[in-house]
């Protein structure tokens, strides 16, 4: 056995195929000298026992991005790295019972097919000619995927390894990790052979991530699920298809029982998630075992009883069938199911490549994803839904952990439709008024863990769970969502927003720094202005508002999901010598949203503050006694101030206000109508609008760039790409006769038969009664009035490209009143 080295310049924790990828992609980068230590065997952990399907299904854009790259590399990696691998490429079936499901595959279609791969939905008949043992009578349709397939997860594993190994890296088995320390600006990482001091730490522990993410006094978020398949044994008449056809069944998913099924040589494997499942390891009458390398745990098919009789149903040969053997064992999973790949929150050199539900299937492309990070400190494409930094501390209680945990699992095939709130988990953080919204009606969701309303119902509407379960835009909420808006274009309306982010900036050279970070300019003393970052490519990195108190005190002002993200961000590239310091201040200070022309009014009845100042000022004030900052902006595009108060103001003020409002018309309104509000007025989202999938330029947000500044960061990026020509840009559409939906985000927009881009955002405009979509298209189709399609759920609709300015009030004046 090799020895430990002294040093490294990267070390990898866990020897899964997770961590065998990302050991490979980091020497394909040129980082050779680099370590994975294995606690026992490579695979040892979920990998060994991972069924090894590799789909490209997702309704994630970045997820379907590195699921498909992982079946691209699996294709050629036998080859590549000469070691032979049983990669079986049998396309799949996923089927659809449900109007709503086809609706899904539709959109998922639309999305491969834009990445290169040919995703089809197919009837029934065609189900039946693939897949000649099947019943259909019950189906609507299915999604074919050529590419999907199985692999031997060992076989793979120990490829990745010896690619890894020939370019010159190394793997350390049989190695448990113990601790680590920091000194001098490294790591030393302490195990049962010795030390080993390294630049860069990655934890890929799988199901044991949170163990080593103790040692850097990080609680990673998650929880250990128990998962059973079950493998059948020979079944005659599929042995003699397969002979005569020369070929495996299709994998077939029926995604609303929620099982898969896959042949397994002459045989079946039958893999349910139930919705009666079970966590391990969650409470302290179940602890972690010290070791669990390639042991599983007890068989419990009481669980999968109901899953075996349907599956039995819809391909009765299984029925025929003796079983050979139950597989149970651990599956991580993070509260929201997506992994857990990029830095590790608060820890400096340290990042995460784990707690993968679908390891195998992603095991590819996060290797590729966690060593962009490790070698440029960014990726090809925004990975913000794997992103460790979009759970902040609440999600890492372990009680939220297992409750959302077993939901999803639960859930793992479910229709994620834009209305519905998932129930588990919730009120974990609670706005100083939420009983007083909630007694008006409020309907709430969850950002970032903060309870917002998103539409307010009255006596008789149908708030049921069952209601949201739709993409239709005519829900219950759509009337009350339509008079919120109303009431915010005629006379008033008020937004409880629990939850922005906000850091305060301040001292000696903060302001000069700042300059050096945005595209654009820092605003003055007094005012508020919209600031953006761009990366070293000239990408949008994030966008937000900064408050300017004085010379070198300022406020910044981003969105709740963005707090770890941002925060790191700036303090990631704060001189180590700075005279000026950077200070999260989310927990302290609450935010009311005031909007609408009688506003003035309203406030004019709480307050004695100036109501004549500009439009993008602020002001300190009283009301009712207590502090409030008062912000002239309005995301509503209205008339409108921010109003921010301390968190234990929050209440009286609300009550002040409101109270005032009584005469003015004064309504409250949720998240629903913010947003419809904000895409009349082409105000972008954070990681839907504006994401590192895109430039400053293609953005539209050249009005935000100060070429005359002797720097920023990203300038030379983007004054190349001006020079070049930008390739496509953001451009506000108008969808004429939709039908029933509105264009949701990464839906294809087409022109001449060709794809030329992707949709960002999209819904109602209730002020002007118009579908809206925001999207990225070609340069040369972006001429105001020119006509391209937009398909919604495989249906296409005209689309005509709008002016670069706002479809309501497109000259402010209302805003600015």
């Amino acid at each position: 056995m090799a020895g430990l080295p002294s040093t490294a310049r990267v070390v990898i924790i866990g020897g899964g195929a997770v961590g065998a990828s990302s050991l490979y992609h980091l020497a394909k980068a040129g980082w050779t000298d680099c370590v994975l230590l294995e606690k026992n065997e490579l695979t040892s952990g979920s990998t060994w026992h991972a069924a090894g399907n590799v789909p490209t299904f997702s309704s994630s854009w970045s997820l379907m991005n590195m699921q498909r790259y992982s079946t691209e590399l699996y294709r050629g990696l036998a080859e590549a790295v000469d070691y032979p691998m049983n990669y079986h490429v049998t396309g799949s079936l996923r089927l659809a019972h449900s109007v709503e499901r086809m609706q899904e595959f539709q959109r998922a279609k639309g999305m491969g097919r834009y990445q290169g791969m040919d995703i089809d939905v197919v009837g029934v008949d065609e189900i039946k000619r693939r897949y000649p043992f099947i019943e259909t009578h019950d189906l609507k349709g299915a999604l074919y995927d050529p590419s999907d397939g199985d692999i031997d997860p060992a076989q793979l594993t120990q490829a990745l390894a010896k690619g890894a190994r020939d370019m010159g890296a190394r793997i350390i088995r049989f190695c448990p990790v113990t601790g680590v320390r920091r000194e001098a600006d490294e790591w030393v990482v302490e195990t049962a052979q010795g030390e080993i001091r390294c630049e860069i730490v990655v934890n890929a522990a799988g199901y044991r991530a949170a163990e080593v993410g103790r040692m850097f006094g990080r609680d990673v978020p998650m929880m250990v699920m128990s998962h059973q398949y079950i493998l059948f044994e020979e079944i005659p008449e599929l042995a003699a298809w397969s002979r005569e056809q020369g070929q495996k069944l299709p994998l077939l998913r029926d995604v609303d029982t929620s099982y898969y099924l896959r042949q397994e040589k002459n045989g079946m494997n039958l893999g349910p998630y139930e919705r009666n499942c079970r966590a391990h390891w969650a409470t302290h009458n179940d602890p972690m075992p010290e070791d669990f390398s390639f042991q599983l745990f007890p068989d419990d098919l009481d669980r999968l009883e109901h899953y075996l009789a349907d599956a039995v149903a819809r391909v009765p040969i299984l029925g025929t069938a003796g079983l050979s053997k139950v597989i149970n064992g651990p599956i991580p999973y993070t509260p929201d199911g997506n992994p857990l790949i990029g830095p590790m929150p608060g820890v400096p050199n340290a990042f995460e490549a784990c707690v993968f539900t679908f390891g195998i299937a992603q095991g590819g492309g996060a290797g590729k994803v966690l060593a962009e990070w490790v070698t440029q400190g960014q990726t090809e494409w925004d990975m913000w839904s794997c992103d460790p930094r979009r759970f902040t501390s609440f999600a890492s209680a372990p009680d939220y952990c297992v409750a959302k945990g077993m939901e999803i699992y639960g859930n793992e095939y479910a229709i994620q439709f834009p209305r519905h709130a998932w129930p588990e988990g919730r009120d974990r953080k609670l706005s100083p008024i939420h009983d007083r919204i909630k007694a008006l009606g409020a309907r709430f969701d969850a950002y970032n863990g903060w309870e917002r309303a998103t539409w307010y119902a009255q006596d008789g509407d149908d708030i049921s769970e069952e209601a949201t379960l739709t993409f239709r835009r005519e829900g219950p909420w759509h009337h009350r969502v339509r008079e919120e808006c109303l009431a915010v274009r005629d006379a008033a309306g008020i937004l409880d927003l629990p939850g922005f982010s906000r850091f305060n900036l301040e001292g000696p050279g903060a302001a000069e720094w700042l300059g050096l970070q945005v595209t654009g300019l820092v605003p003055k003393p007094g005012r508020i202005g919209l600031v953006y970052f761009a990366d070293d490519k000239g990408r949008i990195v994030t966008e937000m508002s900064v408050v300017r108190h004085d010379e070198n005190v300022m406020t910044l002002i981003t969105a709740a999901v963005a707090q770890w993200h941002d925060f790191e961000w700036l303090k990631s590239r704060m001189p180590r010598d700075a005279a000026f310091k950077l200070i999260d201040r989310t927990e302290e200070f609450s935010t009311q949203i005031l909007a609408g022309p009688n506003s003035r009014k309203i406030l004019a009845d709480v307050c004695e503050a100036d109501l004549a100042l500009p439009w993008l000022t602020h002001q300190e004030t009283k009301i009712a006694g207590r502090w409030a900052k008062l912000v002239r902006v309005s995301f509503a595009g209205e008339l409108g101030w921010e109003i921010h108060t301390r968190v234990d103001d929050t209440a009286a003020i609300f009550d002040a206000v409101c109270a005032a409002g009584q005469k003015h018309g004064l309504k409250p309104f949720g998240m629903y109508a913010l947003d419809s509000l904000r895409l009349e007025k082409g105000y972008r989202t954070w990681k839907g609008d504006l994401s590192t999938d895109y430039s400053i330029l293609q953005g539209g947000l050249e009005r935000f760039v100060k070429w005359d500044k002797p720097e920023f960061r990203g300038k030379a990026a983007l004054q190349n790409e001006k020079q070049q020509g930008v390739k496509k840009r953001f451009v506000t559409l108008v969808v004429e006769n939709p039908g029933d939906c509105d264009a949701p985000y990464m839906s294809t927009l087409w022109h001449g038969g060709q794809i030329v881009g992707e949709t960002t955002s999209g819904g109602w405009g209730h002020r002007i009664d118009k579908s809206i979509a925001l999207g990225m298209l070609r340069m040369d189709l972006t001429e105001p009035g020119t006509s391209v399609e937009v398909e919604i759920f495989g249906d296409r609709f005209k689309a005509v490209v709008q002016k670069d300015e706002p479809l309501w009030d497109p000259k402010n004046e209302r805003l600015r009143a």
